[in-house]
């Protein structure tokens, strides 16, 4: 990735640190199944989820490098030029997922308009089209997401508020999340949720809570637990971090949602 032309935006600076880059790419290939493309518009997620797994690609930030995971986002400014060439250029046809490495929707993207503007590119082009995400700016786009190829997962880890501050203090909270997913749903998107990682939750109370408005579910356990063993500690969480906990609380969500389960 090149550094271009950046700056910080005084709208945002008391929150989070936000920096204009330039990139030689935008599509990826993708390890993920399903998937064949991968789009990241932004390099950091300011959710600031404690345990994200993505914490690594703060070594790759150009403006960043060293600064906490979640207290900074590079914004690829050039990113759509990059995509409609690769789009023109390439043959290739294939699934692409928005965002593995980031949140497509957060806060700067009410800004740059960076996603959409992919969803447009991409849709011109004929791709189909996955999200990921868990903001509800995602309904923003509702005039977008209903095209037929285009499916929106909502990550919904566990079914507290309470634990969701704990853990994703900045992330949007769980109940505009799931009427994200209800607005979605009830506008003939195809949606799913993200049940991973499995945090501290009810697993009745959570399936009551998305089961009318997800086509499918996926789980996965909590696979950075050394990143967050101190905060699940001093919440009264230990048995949260062990391997009974994730067994049986998969397998409770496999009963209540049945054959619509898959394993992440």
């Amino acid at each position: 990735m090149l550094a271009g032309p950046h700056r910080r935006l005084k709208d945002l600076q008391d929150l989070y640190h936000v920096s204009e880059i330039h990139t030689r790419s935008a599509m990826v290939r993708s390890k993920i199944t399903g998937v064949d493309f991968v789009i990241n518009p932004y390099l950091g997620c300011t959710h600031g989820c404690s345990y994200c797994y993505a914490a690594f690609m703060a070594k790759y930030a150009r403006l960043h490098s060293g600064w906490e995971w979640g207290s900074f986002v590079e914004v690829k400014v050039n990113l759509v030029d990059a995509l409609c060439t690769e789009l023109q250029k390439s043959r290739k046809t294939g699934r692409v997922l928005l965002s593995s490495v980031c949140d497509p929707y957060q806060p700067v993207e009410k800004k740059y308009e960076l996603t959409r503007q992919c969803l447009i590119a991409l849709q011109e082009h004929g791709r189909p089209i996955e999200i990921l995400t868990r903001s509800p700016l995602v309904v923003r786009d509702l005039d977008l997401l209903t095209h037929r190829t285009a499916s929106v997962g909502l990550s919904v880890p566990t079914d507290s508020d309470a634990v969701r501050r704990e853990l994703e203090p900045n992330a949007p909270s769980i109940p505009s999340r799931i009427e994200a997913l209800r607005r979605l749903r009830e506008a003939g998107v195809n949606t799913w949720v993200f049940i991973g990682p499995m945090l501290p939750m009810n697993p009745e109370r959570l399936h009551a809570a998305v089961s009318d408005y997800a086509g499918h579910v996926v789980i996965d356990a909590l696979n950075y637990r050394g990143r967050v063993r101190d905060l699940f500690l001093k919440n009264g969480w230990r048995h949260e971090l062990t391997d009974e906990y994730a067994r049986t609380t998969a397998r409770a969500l496999e009963m209540l949602f049945g054959s619509r389960v898959s394993h992440a």
